[in-house]
């Protein structure tokens, strides 16, 4: 755990000894901060300003989008939390020499996007909206949180015949169960965080299990192709276990040593995507219900 995690951690237990339900709230502050915005790495710089770019109004913000190649075929990469569509710059690279044509964006508050706050919505908004102009899609890909808004996007009706997580989970309590790990809540703050957490999204959990939940809810007519690392730090490679084992036909692969960033650009995986993303699609694609 990083220096601030740690302190982060101390003053929410502090304050949970006098409030449990002000400690719940701070922690779901903190659950969802994009602080500090990712940079653009060196290796990703030069795909990333070779892109083309556009911008899209996501739920009153106005995000970057960005495409890559000019192929017959359509693939749309969605990032994760406190990441950036550069992140895929490797997978761009792979996806246009083999012919597809490349869509992303950064999500509100997330690298070149405006606004302050952000939440899954805005990523499921984004996807359809995208859809609608450049698709369908032929293929999805989503790493971690992007992998369960893409999920979720699939669900709410932008269709796909074929989608790849990456060190992903399906559903919201994975997120939170990490989260509540790693900060070391008590029971009574765990309660309290979860508690505000879906009076930020607007909506009991109930409604929020139907919406955005995976593996209660599974994909039909989408094969998934599942990618995550034994040695993954920040979400537990038993979430990609889980998903699999709710989609019947879907494809586990688990690598060891890349972590949850790095697995992004292992030849293991770009192999494994490609290879997915070019075989003739076992079935037709419908919308999900």
């Amino acid at each position: 755990m990083s220096a601030l995690m740690n302190a982060l951690a101390r003053s929410i237990r502090f304050t949970s000894a006098l409030s449990p339900t002000l400690a719940g709230s701070i922690a779901n502050r903190a659950f969802f901060s994009t602080d500090p915005r990712m940079r653009v790495r060196e290796a990703d710089r030069v795909t990333h300003e070779t892109a083309r770019r556009g911008t899209l109004l996501v739920r009153g913000h106005r995000i970057t989008t960005y495409q890559w190649g000019a192929g017959s075929r359509t693939a749309l990469l969605m990032h994760g939390w406190s990441g950036r569509a550069s992140q895929f710059a490797t997978l761009v690279r792979d996806l246009t020499a083999e012919g597809f044509r490349v869509v992303s964006f950064d999500a509100p508050a997330h690298g070149s996007s405006a606004a302050a706050a952000t939440d899954v919505r805005d990523w499921v908004d984004a996807a359809q909206q995208l859809s609608a102009a450049e698709g369908p899609f032929d293929l999805i890909v989503g790493h971690s949180f992007g992998a369960f808004a893409a999920l979720a996007a699939v669900r709410a009706g932008v269709t796909t015949p074929r989608l790849v997580t990456i060190a992903g989970a399906g559903t919201v309590d994975a997120f939170h169960s990490e989260f509540e790990r790693m900060l070391r809540l008590t029971p009574r703050t765990r309660a309290a965080f979860e508690a505000s957490f879906y009076r930020r999204l607007g909506m009991p959990r109930t409604n929020a299990t139907a919406l955005y939940d995976s593996l209660a809810h599974p994909l039909r007519g989408t094969t998934l192709l599942i990618a995550h690392d034994r040695d993954d730090p920040a979400l537990s490679a038993q979430n990609s276990e889980r998903l699999h084992a709710a989609h019947p036909g879907s494809h586990l692969l688990l690598t060891d040593g890349f972590g949850h960033n790095r697995i992004l650009a292992s030849d293991e995986v770009l192999d494994a995507v490609l290879a997915f993303a070019v075989r003739p699609a076992p079935v037709a694609a419908s919308p999900q219900r």
